[in-house]
Formats: structure tokens, C-alpha cells, sequence
């Protein structure tokens, strides 16, 4: 069976309505949390696209098993809901892999995700315009045909469409409405002029009125700013129409140690980001950032240094792991959550989300994980229980770093702990005050749609002994298998 290294994503991991916010007329977007999955070497080509980590060799069912194995960890580290997919006419028209490459849009609609397919030029020297029309109008023909009726896909129908002047940009994209008219209008993002980098002409065009916009943003557009000059600029060239704009593209140098936690930082690409993050909080606005995967090859690192990730892995067990995390947490900053440094003091503060507890849940016996006799002392030992909604059943996550975290009691606020910081198996699970005890850090281990957790000190799993389902069994630590009764989910109450 499949297991997946991941850590999952929000400090306390904020309340799963953060991961998918419900939208409101002032914030239309912020339900998009996503990543760019391009191609290595970039999404201009004139043959079929093969985003990184894919093969054109591979049928369905493999591209299928890598996305899926990608999307566990992108979700469960960073809480991504959205992919950004490139096509092009080539990619349509090659039935075989066509077929295959859907295996990615597939898997992601089918855990609930978001896909926004985006054309790109066909090749890079077509110069920002559509290479060719008729054969752009047939692919996306094709592609409304295959998923029009599926609420998860977006359409884009052209990226940084930098060619045209604004007005002919806007009668093609028009126009592009006009001959597809099975495409819903809200579930169809209009890029701005230029390197779909300025909303005000599309967004004061009434023929866009009820689409979505897509809008870039990144620092080498543009001359180096202090902060509060990009913070300025880019809430300029959104417009009017910020509610509706989803950033379908920014980013920053991930590779070389950059902290973007730091407010007073006078590097430009950490002033770049966090002012787009902030940008995006500020009017609840969603992104995808680029790219997760993929993107241009930067000379001398073998991948695209804005990568968010870096690829693992093999056959369709594939990896990834982020590549700074103070990166990671600005773009989660960006999506809403609250996590990461205070802002600057030019700034306002949002109001803190609250904090999430959940029941966590035995898969075996579908009893809750419980405080023996709701003790508030340590040493109190943690059993498996029928579930009643008190508040000693209840636990936060607390990210305690490298993939890892601290799971801590509602009731008494003390930190689920292996007794004694023992590796022997058997030992048993208790809670203590919360320290920096490796033997309270627990690594959450995908497993299908549960997981394990497996304590960093040991390596071994929290384990109800015997596969018991009996209320008050203690809990303890074992080697990890694929039993059930190592085997939790998290419900938030």
C-alpha cells in the first residue's frame, strides 16, 4: 500500500473552511489555493505537453497514480486545493496522450480540486499571439466538450496573451466566448493585457463582466521597489476588479535561502512576495503559484529555481519537498492562513483565524482519541473511546517543523507524549507538558484517505494494541504496519 511522507499544512491546521472558503461578493477567488504543474524547460512547444514528473509513455493509470502521489503532498503540506495545467493544440490533437494526460486532470477533480487549463502558444516564437486560430478553436472545442459539465474545471484560453494590443486582446477573448458558449462565463479566466500582467482594460470591458480574470505579477516586470511601492502598484493594476482576479502566476527565487519571513528584509524578491501575498489577503484574492513543478531550467540547477518543490521519488511513488519554507508559508499567508512572522507595522493585521480542534479517529473501531478519566495532569494516559464531544477528546496540531507535529489536548493543553522518550514497542501514550521532545513530534503518514502517526523519536506508530475495540484501551507505540488500528482521521468539530 502506497504511504506518503507529508506534514499536514496550516498552523493548527486552520479550519478546513480555509481550505475551501465559501465566496462572498467581496471575495470571489480566495477559494483558490494552487500551484502551477508545468513543463521542465517551460510550456512553450511545439509538440504535445509533458509537464515534469510525467512521461509521454506513461497510459492513464500512471499519470493518474503520479498526480495523485503529487497531490497528496501538495494538499497535506501546503493545503492546495487548485492546479494550473498548460495545453496547446498539439496536446489536444494527440489522442494518445491526450487520453493519458487527463489522467491528472481527472485525479485532481475527483479529490475535489480545482484544474485551470491554460493555452499556451505553441511554440515560443509565436510572440504572445495564438498560433494558429482554427486549430486553437478546435482544441478548446474538444476540451469544453470533455469537461464543460465538470464544475472543477476552469478554462483559460490564453496565457500572457502579451502580442496583442488591449483591444485586440479583448475581441479575441471575446470572441472566444462568443464560439464557445458552453463554457460558463464564471468558470472562464480572462487574462490581462501584456503578460496578463494589467486588469483594467478587461475588467472595465462589460463583455467580461461575468467571467474571472487572470492576473501575473513578478518582479522582474518591473524595476526594484520598496514594499509599499509594489503593495501600490499591484493593487493599481488590478482595477477595480480584484473580487474576481485569481494570480495565476507569481513567484520568487525558492532555492537560495531567502527569508521571506522577515518584514524588514531589503532584498527586492522578499519585499516582491510578500507584498503580492499581501495584496492577495488584503482583497481575498487566490493564486497558483509558479511553478510547483517544472517551469525554465536555471542554469547550473538542473530545474527552475522558483520551484516551490523539489521532485522525489520513483515509479508512480513520487515526492516532494519544499524547498524554503518561508516561502511556502508567505504563499499560505497569501491564501488567508495564519502563519509565518506579524506584518509589517505599515500594515494592518488581519484578525488571527481560530484555532481548529479535531476528534481523531480510530479507522478499526471509530472511536475517538481520549484523555483517560479527562485528566488534566501529566502522565495521564490516552486511550481510544466512544466518542461524546467533550472537549478531552478534542486535539489541535501544532507545527512542529520538518514534516512534523505536536498534537495537543483541548481539555488540558498538554502535548501527546511517548512515555519516558522510549523506542521500545509498547510504550505508551500519554500527555505531558508541551516541551521540544522529539518524543512529542509526530509525522502524519498518508495512508488512502487516513494516516499514521509516527512518532519522530522512535519511527514507530501510535498503535491501538491488539486491534481492540473496546473503550479504554491505551494506546501505544509499534512498529508501523498496514493495520487499521494504526490507521486515524481527523473530523474538526
Amino acid at each position: 500500500m502506497r504511504q506518503l511522507l507529508i506534514a499536514l499544512a496550516l498552523t493548527a491546521l486552520t479550519a478546513v473552511a480555509t481550505l475551501v472558503p465559501a465566496p462572498s461578493a467581496n471575495a470571489a477567488t480566495s477559494q483558490f489555493r494552487g500551484m502551477n504543474w508545468a513543463v521542465l524547460g517551460d510550456n512553450f512547444s511545439t509538440g504535445p505537453l509533458v509537464v515534469q514528473g510525467l512521461s509521454q509513455s506513461d497510459s492513464n493509470a500512471t499519470v493518474r497514480a503520479k498526480a495523485n502521489s503529487l497531490y497528496d503532498y501538495m494538499e497535506y503540506i501546503m493545503g492546495v486545493n487548485t492546479v494550473r495545467l498548460p495545453i496547446n493544440t498539439h496536446t489536444v490533437a494527440d489522442t494518445t496522450w491526450w487520453n493519458s494526460y487527463r489522467g491528472a486532470i481527472d485525479a485532481a477533480t475527483e479529490r475535489g480540486f480545482k484544474v485551470i487549463l491554460a493555452y499556451w502558444e505553441d511554440g515560443a516564437a509565436s510572440g504572445g499571439r495564438i498560433t494558429n486560430l482554427a486549430a486553437w478553436n478546435a482544441m478548446w472545442s474538444s476540451v469544453i466538450s470533455t469537461y464543460g459539465s465538470n464544475s472543477n474545471v476552469y478554462f483559460e484560453p490564453m496565457n500572457e496573451p502579451h502580442g496583442y494590443s488591449s483591444s485586440e486582446w479583448r475581441n479575441v477573448a471575446a470572441n472566444w466566448l462568443s464560439a464557445h458558449t458552453s463554457a460558463v462565463p464564471g468558470r472562464v479566466l480572462i487574462g490581462g493585457t501584456g503578460f496578463s500582467q494589467d486588469l483594467r482594460d478587461i475588467c472595465n470591458d462589460s463583455r467580461f463582466n461575468s467571467t474571472l480574470l487572470s492576473f501575473h505579477y513578478y518582479a522582474f516586470f518591473y524595476s526594484a521597489m520598496t514594499y509599499d511601492a509594489f503593495r501600490s502598484h499591484i493593487q493599481t493594476l488590478l482595477g477595480n476588479c480584484a473580487s474576481r482576479a485569481i494570480t495565476t502566476e507569481y513567484g520568487a527565487p525558492m532555492s537560495d535561502g531567502l527569508n521571506y519571513a522577515d518584514p524588514n528584509s531589503t532584498d527586492n524578491f522578499v519585499r516582491y512576495l510578500r507584498a503580492v501575498a499581501q495584496v492577495m489577503r488584503d482583497n481575498q484574492m487566490g493564486g497558483t503559484y509558479w511553478p510547483a513543478l517544472g517551469g525554465k531550467v536555471t542554469a547550473g540547477l538542473g530545474y527552475d529555481h522558483y520551484s516551490m518543490w523539489a521532485l522525489g521519488g520513483s515509479g508512480t511513488n513520487l515526492t516532494l519537498a519544499v524547498r524554503n519554507q518561508s516561502g511556502a508559508d508567505r504563499v499560505r499567508y497569501g491564501w488567508g492562513d495564519t502563519v509565518g512572522d506579524s506584518t509589517p507595522t505599515q500594515s494592518p493585521t488581519p484578525t488571527p483565524a481560530p484555532e481548529t480542534f479535531y476528534r481523531i479517529n480510530a479507522r478499526h473501531s471509530g472511536k475517538a482519541m481520549d484523555v483517560q478519566q479527562a485528566s488534566t495532569s501529566n502522565s495521564a494516559r490516552v486511550d481510544q473511546y466512544t466518542y461524546g464531544g467533550n472537549a478531552w477528546q478534542q486535539w489541535r496540531f501544532q507545527d512542529a517543523g520538518s514534516g512534523y507535529w505536536r498534537i495537543i489536548s483541548r481539555h488540558s493543553g498538554k502535548c501527546l507524549d511517548v512515555v519516558g522518550a522510549s523506542t521500545a514497542d509498547g510504550a505508551e501514550l500519554i500527555q505531558y507538558t508541551c516541551g521540544t521532545g522529539t518524543n512529542q513530534q509526530f509525522q502524519m503518514v498518508a495512508n488512502g484517505g487516513y494516516f499514521q502517526l509516527r512518532a519522530r523519536h522512535s519511527g514507530k506508530c501510535v498503535d491501538v494494541p491488539a486491534a481492540s475495540t473496546a473503550d479504554g484501551v491505551i494506546l501505544k507505540q509499534y512498529p508501523c504496519n498496514t493495520g487499521a488500528n494504526q490507521q486515524w482521521s481527523r473530523t474538526a468539530v
